[in-house]
């Protein structure tokens, strides 16, 4: 099996493919694939870190449809980087680093680890009202995480996962009155980042997400 020390980062709006996209470049490559998103879910509800007042603070922003505090989210997202270098992972990134604060934190430190000419950056292009479409008609399964398209699926209200048969759910950020406001926050906080790593000597293509 492949095994490349290298690194690849999706971008796009919530629903654009990135997990997707990461799941199927992470196979391909051999790669880790750090979702940022699961990764903080799975902090969130953490049952033994509920008394946390971090943690309670940054689940309510979590819940909201907002980016969690960059400098909390970076220190957790380059400890574990650092780690997989280690251990000599390659990483497939969805969506992250999601804010400046955190790509001009992060960016430099993979640089250092894996080199600029290893590093892949990816913009899938879809309109806000796919992005709505489709997060607005998404479930997830609560063991393998797979993300079913209901408008895809041939059962209209399914409940069982078709990779693992583990039960479905709706996450809190797939709720329609939450997606505008995700949409809002990457539009501020996310999209400057492909300017940022463009200015830094990288390619970033567009490509077309539906």
């Amino acid at each position: 099996m492949r095994r490349e020390h290298i690194v690849v980062a999706f971008y796009g709006y919530p629903g654009s493919g990135k997990g997707t996209q990461a799941n199927l470049v992470a196979n391909a490559f051999g790669l880790a694939n750090f979702d940022t998103g699961r990764m903080l879910e799975m902090i969130w509800y953490d049952p033994s870190r509920q008394t946390d007042p971090l943690v309670v603070k940054e689940r309510a922003i979590f819940e909201k449809g907002e980016l969690n505090t960059p400098s909390f989210v970076l220190g957790e997202v380059e400890r574990m980087t650092r780690t997989l270098s280690d251990q000599g992972a390659g990483i497939v990134y969805s969506g992250s680093p999601r804010t400046m604060f955190e790509a001009e934190g992060l960016i430099p430190v993979l640089e250092q680890l894996y080199g600029k000419d290893r590093m892949f950056f990816f913009h899938l292009d879809v309109d806000p009202s796919d992005s709505i479409a489709r997060n607005g008609k998404r479930l997830l399964c609560k063991e393998c995480k797979t993300p079913v398209l209901m408008q895809y699926y041939p059962v209209e209200t399914p409940k069982y996962c078709p990779v693992c048969a583990g039960e479905l759910y709706r996450r809190t950020l797939d709720d329609p009155n939450t997606i505008p406001n995700r949409l809002k926050e990457y539009e501020a906080r996310t999209w400057p980042i492909i300017d940022f790593l463009k200015a830094r000597g990288y390619d970033v293509p567009k490509v077309d997400g539906r």
